[in-house]
């Protein structure tokens, strides 16, 4: 399984509202898993809800310009990716992103 959420850290909020993508490599090109948009709490509920984890890389792109233009935040990061390694399909990858204007962060979460 994999999970994400988005917390604003310039704001102390959840970041609501961000279209998100996974994908995985395959070859030379990511190929499209599933997509979403984030909550009121910053998360995306059941977003992988029927699709089966392989091994492999994947990358999660965060569409980030919309969010910061309607918080009225400056946009230096008009979006934001994570690319990572799945080597055991039946853990848990939490991948949390966290962001603020000039600058974002992530890590393994549980």
């Amino acid at each position: 399984m994999i999970t994400t959420h988005v917390l604003d850290t310039a704001l102390g909020a959840p970041g609501a509202g961000i279209d998100v993508s996974l994908s995985i490599l395959d070859g030379a090109d990511f190929m499209p898993v599933t997509t979403g948009t984030t909550n009121d709490d910053g998360r995306i509920p059941g977003w992988l809800d029927g699709k089966t984890l392989v091994a492999g890389t994947y990358r999660i792109r965060f569409e980030l310009e919309g969010y910061l233009t309607a918080n009225k935040q400056p946009v230096f990061y008009p979006y934001a990716e994570i690319v990572f390694v799945v080597t055991d399909p039946a853990q848990h990858f939490h991948i949390p992103l966290l962001l603020s204007p000039f600058g974002y962060s992530t890590y393994r979460g549980s």
